[in-house]
């Protein structure tokens, strides 16, 4: 698609999103009203700071479990929540996406005010605003409270290495001189930033019987995109430092591989973490955002650049990537399992198996930050519920495999690429406990589809 990256080169990331939206909240009936027509190259294409446009049309378009989209004209098409910040519908070959709107400390869960449209080529492009039909649905703001509370405990002491050592007997824990000198607000950053909290209400999408059985007989018991016939896929384990940018990283990885495995090998890219920081008008910059928005989304719209067009510098600031540079764009993005809510373990081996790493999010509590080695668990407690996807997640890292250990426990684990630095864990991974949905690790993983474009 071909939407004008000039967009991004001239504006800053505004985006604010304090919503906490519910899947009930969104499902049901909404008027989209659809403003006119923007020209490809034009500037004016940041909805999200625009709060005025002349409406062209409107359309009633009706979201049904699971993630079934029909429009006033019975076409069927598409929808699914992100997160709990908004949501995104395809349908009658149109595509819609905007956060939920909020006032004050409140989210107000049936308004989209404003968000971004276009044809599914790229093409017409426009703002629309939304109205669910109903009553008024208004839900207190989710970040009311002060982020650095959810780490209980000191981070980094040698009281809690030894404890976390003497508790646990799958994985290990030690000390980082270079998280000495870090503040609680640093560690909220490195976990995702101040946008990316909410509350938990655990759901886990599981396969059937049959359907497990199939699956895992189809897959190896381990398996490793590091090392495939001796091949490396996956790009180097990077450093974002103390900005809420993990899911930049997370997204660019995951690119990154799959350009690799689609190519093989042939292309190595290195995309550009800060384009995203800085210009993307889908996230919060160092404050936090979602790889479905940026990995799928923006790189749709406005493409990838490599890291050479605009340095990580790992602060907020103006866009300033070099408008020479070409862009790098993935289709066809999704949530593995087929929307949010979706997810589980099979369906992330076949993703990973078949197309390439895939990238999640999941809640980094503070013995985390002390991980050395093993299979990390915290212990969640998963409760049975209602159809409610929702599963709080804070730091966003990469899926490039599996394996299993017989000792010192049995156990089956993902192989995790983190985002703070080849000195942290096992050479920047980590194994963490798989088909659990441990600290909601297998609650929200995406995928997306590199265009091959040859410089």
């Amino acid at each position: 698609m071909h939407v004008a990256a000039v967009v991004l080169l001239t504006t800053s990331a505004e985006a604010d999103t304090p919503a906490n939206c519910s899947y009930e909240d969104i499902r049901g009936t909404w008027i989209f009203q659809v403003g006119s027509s923007q020209e490809k190259g034009s500037q004016d294409w940041n909805c999200s700071a625009s709060t005025a446009f002349a409406v062209q049309y409107q359309v009633k378009i009706h979201l049904a479990y699971p993630d079934i989209a029909t429009d006033e004209f019975n076409n069927k098409g598409f929808w699914t929540l992100i997160y709990n910040q908004g949501f995104e519908v395809v349908v009658a070959g149109r595509k819609y996406f905007g956060f939920s709107a909020f006032k004050e400390k409140s989210s107000l869960c049936n308004v989209i005010n404003p968000g971004w449209a276009h044809d599914v080529l790229g093409n017409d492009l426009s703002c629309f605003k939304g109205q669910k039909e109903g009553s008024i649905i208004k839900r207190s703001r989710r970040i009311n409270r002060d982020p650095t509370l959810r780490f209980e405990y000191s981070i980094n002491s040698e009281e809690l290495v030894e404890s976390i050592n003497k508790v646990h007997k799958s994985w290990t824990a030690k000390r980082y001189k270079q998280f000495e000198s870090l503040s609680r607000e640093d560690f909220v950053r490195m976990a995702g930033g101040k946008r990316t909290q909410g509350i938990r209400a655990p759901h886990l999408a599981h396969a059937t019987v049959n359907g497990q059985k199939n699956l895992r007989a189809s897959f190896p018991r381990a398996f490793d995109w590091r090392n495939v016939n001796g091949e490396n896929f996956v790009s180097p384990v990077r450093n974002q430092a103390q900005c809420g940018s993990c899911y930049a990283f997370t997204a660019m990885g995951m690119a990154e591989s799959r350009y690799r495995i689609l190519t093989n090998n042939t292309m190595q890219p290195v995309f550009s973490p800060q384009d995203i920081v800085e210009c993307s008008i889908y996230s919060q910059g160092c404050e936090g955002g979602f790889g479905y928005l940026v990995g799928g989304k923006y790189a749709e719209d406005f493409g990838l650049v490599k890291e050479k067009c605009n340095p990580y510098k790992g602060i907020d600031g103006k866009c300033s990537t070099d408008k020479k540079c070409a862009r790098y764009r993935m289709t066809d993005y999704k949530y593995v399992g087929g929307f949010y809510g979706g997810c589980n373990e099979m369906a992330m081996m076949e993703a990973i198996y078949n197309r390439g790493p895939v990238a999640v999010g999941f809640e980094v509590y503070n013995d985390f930050f002390n991980y050395k080695s093993g299979v990390y668990h915290h212990n969640p407690k998963l409760n049975q519920a209602p159809f409610q996807p929702f599963e709080l997640t804070n730091h966003a890292v990469l899926i490039v495999g599996w394996g299993e250990v017989s000792s010192p426990v049995p156990d089956k684990y993902w192989i995790v690429k983190n985002s703070w630095g080849a000195d942290w864990g096992m050479d920047g991974y980590f194994w963490i406990r798989r088909g659990t949905d441990e600290c909601g690790i297998e609650s929200l993983a995406m995928e997306a589809t590199p265009i091959i474009r040859f410089d």
